[in-house]
């Protein structure tokens, strides 16, 4: 990470969107923006939401665009754990923190700021009220912050632009009670507003700005609809450390944490529907378009339920396996460490045998599942391996069909409904033994190695 080249490169694109937009040019200022972005996008635990992202969110030759993606992800409280004092001296005179929660000033309590109110009213929040990670906190702060941080240099038509882009990458909300969607929802907003602040739009030009803030949105969650289900679950293992730290510590952390991150993300796979992901307002994107990233989201949706399930199901026959060692087992214990460059490891896989003949994917989404599992994803995370051969043996053992059984069987092991022991029993006893056998065998090799180190000291040490 070239944390200088990345401030370098947001300070360009600043200037140029600031002169696309003839505002005020104030490269001091502009420098000092640059600096605080980078900071907060580069937190020991951003992993996805990083530089390269809201440069990626930002490619579009549109200076609004530009200027909302590199502020849109600056607050991130749940993955930074908190927020930062360089940031949050722009919101603290209009939030307060309270147990648990972050909530907006009281009405009386609120300073007179134009900039503030002006995005108060694009995100359609009040006074009092209480903010939520899940419903545009995060969002909502960081406009407020892209609002202080730009108001000297461009005009209150301007800062509300951007802060209708950044309220549009709120993610994953579906239509209200009333069915409306929250496009149309933020496009009444911007009429109203328009008015209010005096902006001066007309209709077509608020649609236009709403479509601008759609188009924004759906280019930020665009890895959901990436052609390649393996580009896709690369992102999303990006995420997954950002919400759980623990896994930082390499080959320290505990089988129960590395099996509730991916149980987290398998929960969060199962809970979306490709319609929240992407959006869709006045023929922003057109019709082809939109149909496509729906397509390719659904798949890849079903690929990520599936491999995930297969990696929760293999991941709780060694959870059950350590709970007859022990409850608080690193998952390095039962599996062996991950490889780092220049020394080599034995794993748990290296004492599980290949199946040559096995029952076919039946499905397109199980061939595409079962590829991924045996030949990775396109990448190594440092927390993981990119391919799982121990969950590669499970399925090609007993198929997907009993592993989708498994599963139910697995999430009640999970949630303490029944024990490691019943667990097991409904596993195929052939895939327990050979995995019983293989972690044996891995503590049998450390044992050897151990000895063998001994002799080696004692044989060093009479000659």
């Amino acid at each position: 990470m070239d944390v200088d080249r990345d401030r370098e490169r947001c300070l360009e694109s600043l200037t140029w969107a600031i002169e696309q937009l003839q505002g005020k040019v104030d490269i001091a200022k502009l420098d000092k923006i640059a600096e605080l972005i980078i900071q907060a996008m580069t937190g020991p635990w951003r992993y996805f939401h990083t530089p390269e992202h809201i440069f990626e969110v930002g490619d579009s030759g549109d200076a609004i665009e530009v200027l909302a993606a590199l502020f849109h992800d600056l607050v991130y409280v749940q993955v930074d754990q908190g927020i930062s004092v360089n940031i949050s001296r722009f919101i603290a005179p209009f939030i307060k923190e309270t147990p648990g929660h972050l909530a907006i000033l009281d009405a009386e309590d609120l300073p007179s700021d134009r900039s503030f109110s002006l995005v108060l009213t694009v995100f359609g929040f009040a006074p009092s009220q209480r903010l939520s990670p899940m419903a545009g906190q995060n969002e909502f702060l960081s406009a407020v912050i892209a609002a202080k941080s730009l108001e000297s240099l461009l005009s209150y038509s301007h800062l509300a632009q951007i802060a209708a882009c950044i309220e549009a990458t709120v993610p994953f909300r579906p239509k209200s009670a009333e069915g409306i969607t929250s496009d149309e929802a933020l496009y009444r907003r911007l009429l109203s507003i328009s008015q209010e602040f005096d902006l001066g739009w007309t209709e077509a030009e608020t649609l236009e700005i709403t479509k601008r803030s759609v188009r924004l949105a759906n280019r930020d969650v665009e890895n959901f609809a990436f052609p390649s289900s393996a580009h896709f679950l690369d992102n999303t293992w990006n995420l997954i450390p950002e919400t759980n730290h623990d896994l930082k510590n390499t080959n320290a952390y505990k089988v129960q944490g590395y099996r509730l991150s991916i149980q987290k993300m398998e929960g969060f796979m199962n809970f979306l529907k490709p319609e929240v992901v992407f959006r869709q307002f006045h023929g922003e994107p057109n019709d082809e378009t939109y149909q496509r990233l729906i397509n390719n989201t659904a798949k890849n949706l079903e690929v990520a339920r599936l491999y995930l399930g297969a990696k929760l199901v293999s991941i709780a026959i060694i959870e059950a396996l350590a709970f007859r060692i022990g409850r608080d087992v690193p998952i390095s214990t039962m599996m062996g460490e991950l490889p780092s460059s220049g020394f080599s490891t034995v794993q748990l896989e290296h004492f599980l045998p290949k199946i040559s003949s096995y029952r076919l994917p039946e499905t397109p989404i199980e061939h595409d599942a079962l590829e991924l599992l045996e030949k990775g994803r396109s990448i190594d995370s440092f927390y993981d391996v990119k391919n799982s051969p121990t969950a590669t043996f499970v399925v090609k053992s007993i198929g997907f069909a009993a592993l989708r059984q498994l599963l139910k069987h697995a999430k009640a092991f999970f949630q303490d409904e029944i024990s490691a022991e019943e667990f097991l029993s409904y596993c195929d006893p052939a895939v327990v033994e050979t995995v019983t056998k293989g972690v044996i065998q891995l503590f049998e090799s450390r044992k050897l190695a151990m000895q063998q180190e001994s002799l080696n000291r004692h044989s060093a040490i009479a000659s």
